[in-house]
């Protein structure tokens, strides 16, 4: 039978950029994406590699740099790349989603072309269709500051990016004993960042170091607060950026640890090796348990000790000029509400405010540009609305620049990790329970961390600000795999009424020699 392991993956740091002469520079990749045979878990199987690469290579830019990246589609069906909370600054054309780009087809090709206007920060990439991401092709995006821009922290000595996940094998019987394990070689008394991902499918992992303290200091485009941790809980789709000091004595190696959280399992952990130069031996014995695996609460309050610096300077997307968000109006009020998988229409479907997704052949982002009529409908509800599940393509009509709260109520039985499209939002609260009005007044207001992806606790609430400056159609997902497959996703269409977007997009495939094509 099918079961799941868990495992870290290193990527080596990879990248060849071209700088043109007036303006902000351009980085080029041309990527092959295909199936190769690889052992993740010790067992032979096919995956999905970029370059040959399982990870796929790093991507890596500086902030405002324009970014072209070419994929050539060598597998046997069609194929979507996404870029995790990158913000395709008015430029919803290049997100990779269902909603806005037509898949590749098998044998072709198309590049990829946006900006990464007003990012800094640890982010990833992978394919957003046909349940693509369990076999693979996915990697690190790395957005460097601008040298004129300080970093709010001394430099480090290298630079380590980890893929970790969950990973389906074919039996139960090779989930421990065929681990192949990656090591990391470290030098006593230098201090390395590490950049972590979780690109898994459903699972939340616990990242630890053996022995080390974890310095957070930035989340998904934010700097936090630098504190000291000695282990993450990191949900599917959430991307870290660690400190990492070498003040061990080095006497022997040490265990980096992945471990399952929130689900029944084996306790089989993704292991890999940090070894010193000046060690004496192997790790000495067991891997060091998940701490505070029996508190309900622990995971919680961890999330919510994670802060926004707002003392850093930094790429800040924020058209107020500050983050004082919770003195800003808020103009319009979500509350989503998912549920457990359910039959609709004899089909097992999971839902949004009773809503279940359905994808149309002509992309949401086509349909609204030529005014193609019958696509979708302006109509999504913004509460949970008494009557049964429905599957349909409805959409929110949100306000462009409109200030909007957006409270996720999880209804299920397991963590829920959900991300916006093309923006960085503000994660201002969660708790247990059902949210109510007077929920907010637990709310952050003040240095709430900015990011892209948030985990919603079963039978709880988390509540996000976000700022609807950036026109399109973007996507709000659920991250874990199952559910977006099942239909656990909504777009969003802002639309600037003072602008032709039309005319605009037109110019923007024109320079870029392409043109956008139906399925």
């Amino acid at each position: 039978m099918a079961s799941k392991s868990w495992w870290i993956f290193l990527n080596s740091l990879v990248g060849f950029f071209n700088f043109a002469f007036a303006g902000d520079p351009f980085v080029y990749y041309d990527w092959k994406i295909s199936y190769i045979s690889a052992a993740p878990l010790g067992v032979k199987q096919q995956v999905i590699a970029i370059n040959g690469h399982f990870p796929g290579p790093i991507l890596e830019a500086t902030t405002n740099w324009n970014v072209v990246v070419n994929v050539k589609n060598d597998l046997d069906e069609p194929v979507l790349i996404t870029w995790n909370g990158i913000q395709h600054r008015k430029n919803s054309w290049q997100d990779g989603v269902l909603g806005t780009n037509c898949p590749i087809p098998a044998g072709w090709n198309w590049t990829y072309a946006f900006q990464v206007k007003d990012q800094i920060g640890s982010f990833s990439y992978f394919p957003s269709t046909n349940f693509q991401r369990a076999a693979g092709g996915y990697g690190g995006i790395i957005i460097n500051n601008r040298d004129v821009i300080p970093v709010p922290f001394g430099n480090p000595d290298g630079d380590i990016t980890l893929t970790i996940g969950d990973w389906f094998v074919k039996s139960h019987k090779d989930l421990r004993k065929n681990i192949e394990n990656g090591v990391i070689n470290v030098e006593p008394g230098k201090t390395y960042r590490f950049r972590v991902h979780n690109v898994g499918i459903s699972t939340s992992l616990n990242f630890r170091i053996q022995n080390h303290n974890l310095l957070l200091v930035e989340t998904e485009g934010s700097y936090t607060v630098q504190q000291n941790y000695t282990n993450m809980d990191i949900h599917v789709g959430q991307s870290y950026y660690f400190l990492v000091t070498m003040d061990q004595i080095g006497s022997n190696d040490y265990y980096i640890v992945a471990t399952p959280r929130f689900v029944n399992s084996t306790k089989a952990s993704g292991v890999a090796i940090l070894h010193y130069s000046n060690s004496q031996g192997p790790t000495p014995g067991p891997l060091p348990d998940i701490p505070n695996e029996s508190d309900p609460s622990f995971s919680m309050n961890q999330a919510r000790s994670i802060r926004m610096n707002v003392s850093a300077g930094a790429a800040r997307p924020n058209p107020q000029g500050s983050f004082k968000y919770g003195e800003i109006t808020v103009t319009d009020v979500y509350l989503f509400q998912n549920r457990p998988p359910e039959l609709i229409n004899g089909k097992r479907r999971t839902t949004l405010n009773g809503i279940s997704f359905f994808a149309p052949s002509t992309p949401l982002k086509l349909a609204q540009q030529y005014n193609i009529l019958g696509i979708y409908k302006l109509d999504f509800p913004n509460r949970p609305m008494n009557r049964p599940p429905i599957i349909d393509t409805s959409v929110i009509n949100a306000t462009y620049k409109g200030f909007t709260e957006i409270i996720l109520q999880n209804n299920d039985t397991t963590v829920q990790n959900y991300h916006l499209d093309g923006y960085a939002f503000f994660v201002v609260g969660m708790d247990y329970g059902v949210w109510t009005e007077n929920s907010r007044s637990v709310y952050n207001k003040w240095d709430g961390v900015a990011r892209s992806t948030t985990q919603v606790f079963p039978g709880a609430w988390t509540a996000i600000l976000v700022y609807l400056d950036n026109a399109g159609i973007w996507n709000l997902r659920a991250q874990n795999l199952d559910s977006w497959y099942l239909g656990q996703e909504v777009y969003l269409s802002v639309v600037n009424p003072e602008v032709s977007e039309k005319r605009t997009r037109l110019k923007e495939f024109i320079f870029l020699g392409h043109l956008p094509f139906l399925w």
